[in-house]
């Protein structure tokens, strides 16, 4: 299939459109942000290593990617038309256990040039004094404990091939030092590390021609929050309330600053925090102050 005249001028004006061949690894790929990424990406000519815990959802979010309509001239389907493979994976258990499966997701496609640590989860939300311990570690392994080990492993094989590679972190505005939501202790605390871990990553990997950055994302509509996003006392906050009074769709606003950090034309962005909230941060107190 030709790329028309539109396609090319497109690719010329934005060449992160096409990302050929490029092997993309996403945690949490089984629903929410990770499927999405997985699909955007596909298109645009990636294979996917689709990761997470449900592998009932991967195997339908696999089939959907592998029977996709990509032109031949924005991925390699002529050699091999696998788009995308699904492996199970549980961010949270122990360190060999997370090698081993880095280690089948890294024999898929032979490589990863690209990991996006998209696991994650929000965990109960008392007040800091009704917080049971044993939750605080379970949202601190998810969150932090395990994007950290996945990274760790994928870049070790990076390093061991000599190969360029970029790490994308998906955070959440939580985790800004700017604004926070009641009974989110242990969840912004872990998203706030994860910035951190980011930045100093970035820090020591860069020598390795390994990229690492954030993506801290605001209110998105999509599947996880299409209820919520409906209700009316939440559609009067965001008119009276944002910036921009709108809420974000995945699809292009994250999409697009992801394929730009995959894209080589991102090759001297490293080690930053990419807001992505609709401003929602810069008010500085959580959503319902609005009321």
């Amino acid at each position: 299939m030709a790329i028309s005249s539109p396609q090319a001028a497109t690719f010329e004006l934005e060449p992160w459109q096409d990302l050929n061949g490029t092997i993309v690894m996403v945690t949490g790929a089984s629903s929410g942000i990770g499927w999405e990424l997985c699909i955007d990406l596909a298109k645009s000519g990636c294979r996917i290593i689709a990761s997470a815990r449900r592998t009932d959802r991967l195997k339908i979010l696999c089939d959907k990617i592998n029977n996709l309509d990509v032109p031949e001239n924005q991925s390699e389907a002529t050699n091999h038309r696998v788009l995308a493979v699904a492996v199970e994976f549980d961010v949270s258990v122990d360190g060999p256990t997370i090698e081993e499966s880095v280690r089948q997701a890294w024999e898929a496609f032979g490589r990863i040039d690209v990991l996006i640590n998209n696991a994650g989860i929000t965990g109960p939300i008392p007040n800091p004094l009704d917080l049971p311990d044993e939750d605080w570690d379970k949202v601190f392994k998810t969150n932090l404990r395990g994007s950290w080990l996945v990274s760790k492993y994928v870049c070790l094989q990076m390093r061991a091939f000599n190969q360029v590679g970029s790490v994308i972190n998906i955070s959440l505005v939580t985790g800004l030092q700017r604004t926070y939501s009641y009974g989110s202790l242990a969840y912004a605390s872990s998203k706030s590390a994860l910035n951190t871990m980011t930045k100093v990553m970035a820090m020591e990997l860069g020598k390795h021609k390994i990229r690492v950055n954030s993506i801290c994302p605001g209110l998105f509509k999509y599947e996880i929050t299409a209820e919520l996003v409906e209700k009316k006392f939440l559609t009067k906050i965001i008119a009276k309330g944002l910036p921009l009074r709108d809420f974000g769709t995945i699809d292009p606003t994250l999409t697009t600053l992801v394929r730009y950090l995959i894209h080589g034309s991102s090759h001297y962005v490293t080690g930053n925090i990419y807001i992505v909230d609709d401003g929602y941060s810069l008010l500085g107190v959580p959503l319902y102050s609005s009321l």
